[in-house]
This record gives structure tokens, C-alpha cells and sequence, in this order.
């Protein structure tokens, strides 16, 4: 390889690794004056790169958008990061995006110095997922939520209710969460007009109206709404519970799947749902923490009753 060609490699893989350089910056870096920089960004926008300059004491270069995605530059570790990634997406939650992770996943294989190939096969070889099943979503479905979303574009969607009755909705897209096994959409439903929160595999279609809206003022909190509709909505019993430990302990013994938790003065505050009263109190008890339950009434209920009916077998 030439002085050169090299020096061009580099040059792009600093683009790449920031939004925006200075021509005494990337003289430096590539040990060079700034006339032989210039004529490296004509070289590279020669070969198709969209180098943009900005002229002036406080210009600069930056790398633009073209037509065609560039050679992307990697580290080692950026290289493995996305080696494994890619290997996790293959059977991830999103349908579609197997086979292209698969093809990605074979272009990297074959450009990795055999050392990260090694590297990469020990990673994929000591893991293994303990986890349910994902709830799969079609890829084009979750671009179009996205999309939305970013566009303020309202949409037209066709959906599975809990009772998997066939409903029409106009929604106002918010945000999408994830919670590893399943993708939500926060939105504001036009017909109720309240905030809602919809499982993105129960979308059967979305349409983009292509009419854009107005972000509405003070949204609720995605990850707080999402968490409530996943956690106590679904459920008979909706228990709040005071736990004298730090919120960080709790939460590492409470996924945000199962339920919410707040700080409460010195210690936590958890919000948790069930059809079952006995299985939520030994869930509580489950957690080796000191608790005080403040609703519901029957929850506290069953606790003093089990407890006393544990005393009673226990006094000897």
C-alpha cells in the first residue's frame, strides 16, 4: 500500500470517528501540512465521499451524506462489539432483520483478522440466552413507527386489542420502547384522546397518513407509562409496597418488566401487579428485604394471615 492510500485511509477513518475536524487537526494527526490535507479531501471526494469543508478562521471538514453508505473504518473492539451484536440480532425480536444480520454478520466474518475471529467465535461459543421467547415484529412495521415518530406524521393503525378484537385506531406516535422481549408504542389516541400504549406485534398495519401534528405539551414519561401498562394495567391486584433498602438494590431484584420502582424517602417504593394474591406476597417475601405493604387491604390481609398461620407451625 502506498504512503498515500494510506494516509487516505486514515484521513477517513477520522472523519468517521468525528462530527467535525479542523484542517491544523487533521494535519497533525496525519503528520502532514494543511495544502496536503486539502488535496487528500479532493482525492477522497474523487473516489465518491461526500466531504463537505467550511470555510473561515473556525472551518473545518466533516464527512456528509451521499447516495452510498462508505466503508466503515473499525477498532478491534468496534469490530467485535458489532460481531456479536449481529450474532445476538439473528435470532432477535425483529422479524426480518435475520437473514440481513446473517449476510452482515458474513461480510464482517470474512474481513476479521483471524485473532477477533477467534476472539469473536469464543464470545458466541460461552453464551448462551436464558430468556423467553420474543414476541417477533416485522421490520418494515417498526421503520414506519419509527419514521412516525421522528416525522410528527399521525398514522392509521390496525390492531389486536387484549381480547384480540380487531380495532381501528388514529394515533398521534410518540416514542417506541423496548423491553428486550417486546416493542411498545406510546401515542396519543385521537378517538380517546388519552395517552395509550399499544404492543407493536399486535399492529396488524400502519398506515402514514401524511399529515404532521404538533408535538402536544408535557408528555408523560415513556418509560414510565410503558412500564405501568406492562406491570399493574393487565392485572386483577395492583400492589404498592414500601421496601427499607436503596432503589439501585431493589431494582437489581426487580426487572422493569415485572414492576416499577420509585425512591421513597431513604428507601424504595415498588409497584407491581397480579391475578394472584399468594403469588405476589411471595414474590414480596422472595426478596429478603424488609416491606410494608400500603395497598390493597387484601394483600396486607393475606400477609397477616399467612403469617400467623406460620407462627402457629413454627412455635416449637
Amino acid at each position: 500500500m502506498t504512503d498515500t492510500a494510506r494516509r487516505l485511509l486514515q484521513l477517513l477513518s477520522l472523519l468517521q470517528r468525528r462530527a467535525r475536524w479542523g484542517g491544523p487537526e487533521l494535519a497533525e494527526r496525519l503528520g502532514v501540512t494543511t495544502r496536503t490535507v486539502r488535496r487528500d479531501v479532493d482525492r477522497l471526494r474523487s473516489l465518491g465521499y461526500p466531504v463537505d469543508a467550511e470555510p473561515g478562521v473556525d472551518g473545518g471538514y466533516r464527512l456528509g451524506t451521499g447516495a452510498d453508505l462508505p466503508p466503515l473504518l473499525l477498532d478491534d473492539d468496534e469490530a467485535t462489539a458489532i460481531a456479536v451484536a449481529l450474532g445476538v440480532s439473528t435470532g432477535g425480536a425483529v422479524r426480518g432483520l435475520e437473514q440481513p444480520s446473517l449476510a452482515a454478520l458474513a461480510k464482517l466474518d470474512r474481513v476479521l483478522p483471524a485473532r477477533l475471529r477467534r476472539e469473536v467465535g469464543s464470545l458466541r461459543a460461552s453464551v448462551v440466552t436464558l430468556a423467553p421467547p420474543a414476541d417477533e415484529v416485522d421490520a418494515d412495521l417498526l421503520v414506519t413507527l419509527a419514521q412516525a415518530c421522528d416525522g410528527s406524521e399521525r398514522l392509521a393503525l390496525s390492531y389486536l386489542d387484549r381480547q384480540d378484537r380487531a380495532t381501528d385506531r388514529r394515533v398521534e406516535p410518540y416514542r417506541l420502547v423496548s423491553t428486550g422481549r417486546r416493542w411498545y408504542l406510546l401515542a396519543h389516541d385521537l378517538d380517546r384522546d388519552d395517552w395509550r400504549t399499544f404492543r407493536v406485534d399486535r399492529v396488524r398495519a400502519a398506515r402514514r397518513t401524511g399529515h404532521r401534528f404538533a408535538p402536544r405539551p408535557d408528555p408523560p414519561d415513556p418509560l414510565a407509562l410503558v412500564g405501568d401498562a406492562i406491570t399493574t394495567a393487565p392485572y386483577r391486584h395492583r400492589a404498592v409496597v414500601v421496601i427499607a433498602a436503596p432503589p439501585e438494590v431493589v431494582r437489581a431484584r426487580v426487572p422493569p418488566t415485572v414492576g416499577r420502582v420509585e425512591r421513597d424517602g431513604e428507601g424504595a417504593r415498588l409497584t407491581v401487579g397480579s391475578d394472584d394474591l399468594a403469588a405476589l406476597a411471595g414474590h414480596l417475601v422472595a426478596l429478603d428485604l424488609p416491606f410494608e405493604v400500603l395497598e390493597p387491604e387484601a394483600l396486607r390481609a393475606h400477609l397477616r394471615a399467612t403469617g400467623r398461620r406460620l407462627t402457629a407451625a413454627h412455635r416449637r
